[in-house]
């Protein structure tokens, strides 16, 4: 017999993802070949291990003062000759973007609409993994 699925909202746990470090190994470029910036980390769902948003970082010196921004991850293109992503929208408009410096935003349905949002792409229902 099957265990009995959580049927009220409110018992869902609030942080769908979870936030899966790199530590900057993986450069960003724009579609142009100007640096963006580097991967920080994925936002991996825990149901399915399924990357839905790659957090860029982005400025700052000796590790000071980098900004970081979330970013759905179909908007990344990998390319495995040049082993980097390349990231399909303009600098300025990734720039403008949902984003933090010191602490990250709960990562949950209502922040990931509002990235998705931004981006004019597709919101995702998280709770379907």
């Amino acid at each position: 017999m099957e265990p009995e699925r959580m049927s009220n909202p409110s018992d869902a746990p609030t942080q769908i993802l979870i936030q899966s470090n790199v530590a900057h190994s993986v450069k960003v470029e724009s579609r142009d070949g100007d640096a963006v910036g580097s991967v920080y980390s994925f936002m991996v769902h825990k149901g399915s291990g399924r990357v839905t948003h790659a957090v860029l970082s982005l400025g700052g010196f000796l590790g000071m003062g980098k900004s970081f921004y979330p970013v759905p991850f179909q908007l990344l293109q990998f390319d495995p000759v040049r082993d980097l992503y390349v990231i399909t929208i303009d600098r300025r408009l990734l720039e403008g973007g949902p984003s933090w410096a010191n602490n990250a935003p709960v990562f949950d349905q209502a922040y990931a609409d509002r990235v998705a949002s931004y981006y004019g792409v597709g919101s995702e229902n998280l709770s379907m993994g």
